[in-house]
């Protein structure tokens, strides 16, 4: 049910920093319609730290309505406070999503004891399939593979979104967690490596404006067509560098405002692109093809 090219969405906005909720449900549609095979509303991505609690429900609420169904839904469910976090995850689970996303607490710093109460809080108050969301670049603290192999016992916890870059972690998470442990990468770069590595699929920034591509990729890759997934890697590279040339999600709000999708707004206190920013970013897409 987890697998392949899925995507954490952007929150599309009005130029006054208002949410677009017509705006949302035609990508989440159009991204259905380009073989997106999981949609991840209120991750980083969609800017879930400036959202208003309501704003961050509405979006998971939309997305459930609008997928229908046809694809899975994960919802970002994450905070640092547990309290807060078991909201959200309780909200997510009425509102009819697949699954939570659960980063590691930022900013407070937890010791892999306080990571693994958490994250075991969350997974016994809602009964719902629970992704942790490992990615110390964000929240400072990395989980170990050993306090990961302890939450997998949970029945709740099924598997990890790893932003760690390293192609050494899902070896050992796969030996210490399981086959059945869904590993899924939050790297565009790593994707088909860290699937030849026992990875499952890519929780990916670049599917928001470059989707067939992407699941196009996945495809080859369960299919056996290895060369065919690899020049797509490779023709994707330049646009993964483009999107992370400044702090994301302003880069791929832009190139999805390139594509009609919405305006390039995020909210403060993420800046307007640089103009040398936004040259690179229509250069790369030019370049795999979504822009004239």
């Amino acid at each position: 049910m987890f697998k392949g090219s899925m995507v954490a969405l952007i929150t599309p906005m009005r130029g006054d920093g208002s949410v677009d909720e017509k705006a949302f449900s035609e990508l989440v549609e159009w991204q259905i319609a380009e073989g997106t095979e999981g949609l991840i509303p209120v991750g980083t991505t969609g800017e879930s730290p400036t959202l208003s609690h309501g704003e961050h429900k509405r979006v998971v609420e939309l997305c459930v309505e609008t997928a229908k169904g046809r694809v899975p839904v994960i919802a970002g469910t994450g905070s640092n406070s547990t309290a807060e976090a078991i909201d959200f995850t309780r909200h997510a689970r009425m509102a009819g999503a697949d699954a939570c996303l659960v980063v590691t607490p930022y900013y407070n710093k937890p010791t892999q004891e306080g990571m693994f109460l958490h994250f075991t809080a969350i997974a016994d108050a809602v009964d719902l399939p629970l992704f942790i969301y490992n990615i110390p670049g964000r929240s400072v603290i990395d989980m170990s593979v050993e306090t990961m192999a302890r939450l997998a016992r949970h029945r709740n916890i099924v598997g990890v979104k790893d932003a760690t870059a390293n192609l050494t972690r899902p070896l050992h998470t796969r030996r210490a967690c399981g086959e059945d442990f869904i590993q899924l990468s939050g790297e565009d770069h790593t994707a088909l490596s860290f699937n030849a590595a026992g990875g499952h699929g890519c929780i990916s920034v670049t599917a928001n404006v470059a989707p067939r591509l992407c699941a196009e990729m996945h495809k080859a890759w369960r299919d056996g067509r290895v060369q065919e997934a690899m020049a797509i890697q490779d023709r994707l590279v330049p646009l993964h560098d483009a999107l992370f040339s400044e702090t994301s999600p302003g880069p791929v709000k832009y190139a999805a405002s390139l594509l009609g999708k919405t305006s390039e707004h995020c909210r403060l206190p993420l800046a307007p692109l640089l103009p040398a920013t936004k040259q690179r970013v229509r250069e790369a897409m030019v370049s795999v093809g979504s822009l004239n």
